[in-house]
């Protein structure tokens, strides 16, 4: 799988920032900040999709641990969300 979560990032964070730390890397598919729905406010993390496994894979050696804004990241493969039940 080549989508990532990114964790642990600034409130301030937007796309066009965590799709720059990434892009380096390799090419992307997609690029998201997850937001409150009532707020609107970012609620610190975000999902990052390469177009290759292998770019995934080095994104996480890489950036794991490292500063974003002021912030440790962490990255990792993201996990298939849980259904609720109903």
């Amino acid at each position: 799988m080549s989508k990532l979560f990114v964790g642990n990032l600034s409130y301030s964070t937007g796309e066009a920032e965590l799709r720059q730390a990434f892009e380096g890397i390799g090419a992307l598919r997609s690029v998201a900040i997850i937001t409150d729905r009532m707020t609107g406010q970012p609620r610190g993390f975000g999902f990052v999709e390469f177009e290759k496994k292998d770019d995934a894979e080095r994104a996480i050696a890489t950036l794991d641990g490292q500063q974003v804004d002021g912030r440790t990241i962490s990255v990792s493969i993201a996990r298939e969300r849980e259904r609720s039940p109903g």
